[in-house]
């Protein structure tokens, strides 16, 4: 598993200071966390296993892979592969380039928000599944392996790493990150990238049971929502 350079040393990274009024926090990031992430993931893998085997069917029927391996940026800096259900065409990288290269609009709006309003990529089961995060479900593999959270910050790519420094984040880079979490629940696509540093910053701070408990049981109303895109 690689380093993304120009992140700070691994034992550098702290977590901000926990909020007074969450003095469980420090106990919590030390090693219950990981203990809740595996219980709640083995408890809920035997529910969640048919409808991603459900789904994953239903995206190869659009002549491609039904699951979709991506670089993301870990805790420490550390680059794992995130799996998603796919949602965009097989040669989207290639495609999202010649937009950019074509349309000022398109460069900006990526170069603001890292993704697009509306995105001729992503397939018609695709936009079923972003809509509602449902393509995100694959990534309870990488809670098992230690990649991720159950909650937590929103992953992002090794090349938006350094808009994400630039703004002045820190905080991301000591924490795994989540399937859900408070950018996930509360900001979305209202939000532009940078906006996650203090969605990030208020999480670490918070970081608690009472505070995941909270945001699980919040992000099923966001799915039911379809505000994802």
């Amino acid at each position: 598993m690689s380093y993304l350079p120009g992140i700070p040393e691994p034992q550098k990274l702290t977590i901000l200071a926990p909020d007074r009024r969450f003095p469980q926090a420090r106990f919590y990031a030390a090693g219950a966390k990981r203990f809740f992430d595996i219980v709640m993931s083995l408890t809920l893998l035997p529910v969640l296993a048919p409808f991603i085997l459900l789904m994953w069917a239903l995206v190869r029927l659009d002549a491609g892979p039904g699951f979709y391996g991506q670089p993301r940026v870990g805790r420490d800096g550390r680059i794992f592969t995130c799996w998603k259900l796919r949602t965009m065409l097989v040669d989207a990288e290639g495609v999202l380039a010649r937009m950019i290269a074509a349309d000022p609009k398109v460069a900006r709006e990526w170069r603001v928000y890292q993704k697009l309003s509306r995105d001729p990529r992503i397939t018609r089961v695709g936009a079923f599944l972003r809509s509602t995060s449902l393509d995100e479900l694959p990534q309870i593999w990488n809670v098992l392996r230690g990649d991720m959270s159950l909650v937590g910050p929103r992953p992002f790519l090794p090349s938006q790493a350094s808009l994400y420094t630039e703004a002045g984040g820190v905080a991301y880079f000591a924490m795994r990150p989540g399937i859900t979490g408070e950018w996930q629940v509360n900001g979305r696509n209202a939000t532009a990238f940078v906006d996650r540093v203090r969605y990030d910053n208020r999480y670490s701070r918070h970081m608690s049971l009472l505070t995941d408990l909270r945001l699980l049981l919040r992000t099923p109303i966001v799915v039911l929502r379809r505000t994802g895109r």
